[in-house]
């Protein structure tokens, strides 16, 4: 029989969990995680978890391969020592752009990642903004998604920004940003682009009104924030106001720090999905917590509530 809830972080966001395992009222359990001298990673649960409905909150953001090897082994781990049930809480999910073959002989990762937690044993995953809506459809277990907008969309609505019009950075992310428009009272635009090479983007044109307006860019994360500054620039040169980049996942890879600080961006809203260390942080970035949102999930999840009310009371 499934018993109490029972919180475990990996290495990658343990201030996350923490935050998660304070909403829940709970303690984070007390897990060993430690590195060989050769690199190897070791995991070993320092309480009982036999019965227990366990969750383990692991981002799989950089070191993404040591992230990803680590929850397999608490997964494991956790399997062994009879947990009742494992959830594999993911609030960043690794992989995630490689979700189908653009050369011949390409992986999938992202369905491979999502094979691999099964093999280790989990029963379910929990996820945040993926980076596709395909990529539900890779995992043979349950899973279930959940949204950081209604973070992101709080802060905004504090700002009480007027003449907003929220940007899709693309034709991918129109979606999301049609959803924060809505929620937003904005208008939508979206910026028509091109791919020459992978990390690379050109604006081809921009689609809506944005002349003397504030413009919110939305994006899934912010990679190398390629897509975001050649954004900003388009928007800059058709006439916006303040600009305003939000994202669910700040992966900030190679110069983004430099260049989004450098940017025209009045500020850049990401999430704590990723635990972002010092030396990233900069000026213009404000972090919002998804600790509520995820902690909602997991109760929902642990006490057989329906998920699906949880999110719609979190998007109102």
């Amino acid at each position: 029989m499934v018993k109490k809830v029972k919180i475990f972080s990996g290495s990658s966001n343990s201030e996350l969990a923490k935050e998660i395992a304070l909403i829940l009222k709970s303690k984070l359990g007390n897990v060993e995680l430690k590195k060989f001298k050769d690199g190897e990673s070791y995991v070993n649960f320092l309480e009982k978890v036999r019965g227990e409905d366990v969750f383990l909150v692991q981002s799989t953001g950089f070191p993404q391969n040591d992230n990803l090897m680590e929850l397999f082994l608490m997964i494991d781990a956790a399997r062994r020592a009879s947990a009742g049930k494992i959830t594999a809480v993911i609030p960043y999910y690794g992989y995630a752009k490689q979700d189908r073959r653009v050369a011949d002989r390409e992986p999938i990762s992202a369905k491979l990642v999502a094979n691999l937690l099964k093999a280790a044993g989990a029963d379910k995953a929990l996820l945040m903004d993926l980076h596709t809506d395909q990529i539900q459809g890779f995992f043979e277990m349950q899973a279930d998604f959940v949204y950081a907008a209604p973070a992101i969309i709080d802060y905004l609505k504090k700002k009480k920004l007027k003449d907003l019009v929220v940007v899709s950075p693309d034709v991918g992310s129109v979606k999301r940003a049609r959803a924060y428009a809505k929620r937003l009272d904005a208008e939508l635009a979206i910026i028509d682009k091109r791919r020459p090479k992978q990390n690379m983007a050109e604006v081809m044109n921009v689609i809506g009104e944005i002349n003397e307006k504030n413009c919110l860019i939305v994006d899934d994360e912010i990679n190398t924030g390629g897509t975001i500054i050649n954004a900003i620039h388009a928007l800059k040169k058709r006439g916006a106001k303040d600009i305003f980049v939000a994202a669910s996942h700040a992966v900030l890879a190679g110069d983004a720090v430099k260049n989004l600080q450098n940017s025209e961006a009045k500020e850049v809203i990401v999430t704590n999905s990723i635990s972002i260390p010092k030396e990233k942080h900069f000026s213009k970035l404000k972090i919002v917590s998804v600790a509520v949102i995820l902690g909602q999930a997991i109760q929902a999840m642990h006490s057989g509530k329906s998920l699906s009310e949880v999110i719609q009371k979190q998007l109102k």
